[in-house]
């Protein structure tokens, strides 16, 4: 079997180029000149004898066959620096890259990494976190957990839990909500998704009034400004639980709704490591104690 060879460097300079879809950028990056980087590019294109590239007055744009090749080369190095890391390491430890919405991270998944590095203290995890919208080739991540319907382009996902939503206020404002007609007098804080509170209002049988409160792009940030007395925010009342329990927050009203669930999601082109399902199987353990406590 002829086994084609493909110089490391040149492989590297297009992953960089890739990501930051420049070569200027990948340049800086990786300490050559643009002239070299390109040069290593371009050799690259000329053995695969395909462009990986459009070159455009602004930048650079993938073509369909950089998008097959980009994520078997990250894989590739992300394998590689996996195996090194275990040499140096003595063969113990490996890298898991986690992407994760920032409200899910902050409340959710901290409170319990502790009890993940205890079990699992050969895996360095590395954790980014996003606001929902996040590329896992393009930014090298193994695994992403995202909120959403479950459909994403070229990946699996694996249902962790709903996410049902109720309007969460401090409580002052609450203590003026008698019935849900009375939010119609609140400020009425927003995510990002504008259709949960006309779904809100609709499921109690009112009509939406007109939205005009701040916009934010992080639950946990529009939360926290319900405790300040801002408005009313309306979130999953799970992940602030000990806001809760200690009275600071409260949930004046049973309705909720579901726009949506809480997923595990990893590119279908790349094999999941041993960290990876090692990560899977105690994160869906934790979803199912989740599911299994009462409201």
């Amino acid at each position: 079997m002829i086994r084609p060879y493909l110089p490391l460097n040149a492989l590297r300079a297009f992953e960089a180029a890739a990501r930051h879809l420049s070569f200027t950028k990948a340049a800086i990056e990786l300490s050559v000149t643009p002239a070299a980087l390109s040069h290593q590019v371009k050799g690259l294109e000329e053995r695969l004898g395909k462009p990986l590239f459009h070159r455009l007055p602004r930048g650079l744009a993938l073509t369909d066959e950089a998008l097959g090749l980009l994520p078997v080369v990250r894989d590739s190095f992300d394998r590689m620096a996996e195996f090194i890391l275990r040499l140096q390491d003595g063969g113990k430890r490996q890298i898991l890259s986690v992407g994760v919405v920032g409200t899910f991270a902050v409340k959710w998944l901290l409170p319990r990494l502790a009890r993940f590095r205890e079990a699992h203290d050969w895996i360095d995890l590395r954790l980014s976190t996003n606001n929902n919208r996040v590329d896992l080739a393009e930014e090298g991540l193994h695994m992403a957990i995202r909120f959403g319907d479950g459909a994403w382009h070229g990946t699996d996902a694996i249902p962790l839990f709903d996410a049902p939503a109720t309007p969460l206020c401090d409580a002052r404002t609450a203590s003026r909500l008698a019935a849900p007609e009375d939010l119609r007098r609140e400020v009425l804080l927003r995510s990002y998704r504008a259709d949960e509170w006309p779904a809100w209002f609709a499921a109690a049988g009112l009509e939406c009034p007109p939205l005009t409160g701040p916009v934010f792009d992080s639950a946990a940030l529009m939360v926290e400004a319900a405790l300040s007395g801002e408005g009313v925010a309306l979130a999953f009342p799970r992940l602030f639980g000990p806001a809760l329990a200690a009275g600071s927050l409260r949930r004046p009203f049973h309705l909720t709704i579901t726009t949506g669930s809480y997923w595990l999601t990893r590119l279908k082109s790349a094999r999941p490591s041993e960290a990876g399902a090692a990560f899977e199987a105690w994160l869906l353990d934790e979803a199912a104690r989740e599911t299994s406590q009462p409201g």
